[in-house]
């Protein structure tokens, strides 16, 4: 089976007594545009998106037919698990994190990364609030603005500067 666009999600779909199979993705394959993977009940899936920036989360309807519905399930990895206690530790986390290019993500008040030992030891050093455990890396942070993005007003980044900084 082909899958070309994702129609929905989960918590806003009928589900009408049909069965609801899993695809299970890693979180760095939910931006992928072309992927081979076998649901959990073993239906082979290719999805080939043909649109630019398919980004795929928890709950994406990717498929429906009157008797079945395939979803999304973002697998559980380990990560490190930061917890900043001010904005301005807020800022600096995601500086050390920023430098490694690596991407961020988020849940409550916590910050999320993909379990990398060395940056795990550098915020140990630091003094930051940080765990390791297992978590679905689902939110991820957006701090730059895509070429095909609505606004610059509205990412993460220029809102800590809003706060960090007072308006003149």
């Amino acid at each position: 089976m082909v899958i070309t666009e994702k129609i929905g999600n989960l918590n806003f779909f009928s589900i009408n007594n049909r069965k609801i199979d899993s695809l299970l993705l890693e979180w760095y394959e939910t931006n992928k545009r072309i992927l081979h993977k076998k649901t959990i009940s073993g239906m082979e899936v290719v999805m080939k998106f043909l649109s630019e920036n398919q980004q795929l989360t928890e709950g994406d309807v990717v498929y429906e037919d009157d008797f079945n519905i395939i979803t999304i399930e973002i697998k559980a990895c380990d990560a490190l698990i930061i917890r900043p206690k001010t904005m301005f530790e807020m800022a600096s986390v995601c500086y050390e994190i920023g430098n490694k290019h690596l991407p961020v993500f988020y849940e409550e008040d916590e910050i999320l990364v993909a379990f990398e030992s060395p940056l795990f030891r550098t915020l140990l050093a630091a003094g930051y609030d940080v765990s390791q455990g297992k978590r679905k890396l689902i939110n991820p942070l957006k701090t730059s603005v895509s070429p095909h993005g609505p606004s610059r007003q509205h990412n993460l980044f220029s809102k800590i500067m809003k706060l960090t900084n007072p308006p003149e």
